[in-house]
């Protein structure tokens, strides 16, 4: 990854949890800079700046309001992600994801195609990939646990792609789902207060107790 912005500096990242968080298409990581200071602080944060241009932003890859998307992209830019992440990996005693949006569709690919490798998954205001070949790696040795925070009035993401996320997720992980009237297809503080509980239970309590 060309550009990450931390949530600490170098000298201070050891042996801390790693949160990935990735943001949305037509934006940049500076929407995830933003919620540092809601996240809980033994977590080191990295927000990342997807590699596509997209106007003067970026987006991970190519998407129109259907969400159709090429699974030769998808699978090359979850792989350069995953590459970075093994980059720093040794230094961290786990690595969650967070993604907004387009970026949820990346955090849940990710763990889709590398289900031991990743502690926790939080994805917010977004969709995961409804994809046949994508659904060939389906497989979890138990099921990861999963936050989807949302708006169910949110008129970005499509119904089709709301009602197969909620499937898939319901199939495959163990979910936290919290809906926020009012807030948009957007993130808020009362949604981030609970995505630090989230992380605090599934990631924090389980490096405590071993689990």
């Amino acid at each position: 990854m060309e550009t990450v912005v931390w949530s600490r500096p170098a000298d201070q990242r050891a042996g801390t949890p790693l949160l990935v968080m990735m943001h949305g298409y037509g934006t940049d990581e500076s929407r995830m800079v933003r919620l540092f200071e809601y996240l809980p602080p033994e977590f080191t944060c990295a927000a990342l700046r997807a590699p596509m241009p997209i106007g003067e932003h970026y987006g991970w890859f190519l998407l129109d309001y259907f969400l159709a998307n090429d699974f030769a992209d998808v699978v090359s830019v979850a792989a350069k992600v995953h590459a970075w992440v093994d980059s720093v990996r040794e230094q961290h005693t786990s690595v969650s994801l967070l993604g907004y949006s387009q970026g949820m569709a990346m955090a849940s690919t990710l763990l889709r195609l590398y289900p031991q490798d990743y502690a926790a998954t939080v994805g917010l205001s977004g969709f995961v990939l409804d994809n046949d070949l994508l659904a060939l790696t389906d497989s979890f040795d138990s099921r990861p646990p999963f936050f989807w925070g949302r708006d169910k009035a949110d008129l970005v993401i499509n119904p089709d792609a709301t009602t197969f996320t909620a499937g898939w997720l319901e199939e495959h992980t163990l979910l936290t789902a919290r809906t926020y009237p009012g807030m948009g297809h957007a993130m808020s503080k009362t949604e981030m207060a609970d995505v630090g509980a989230f992380l605090r239970h599934y990631v924090l309590r389980g490096a405590r107790t071993g689990t």
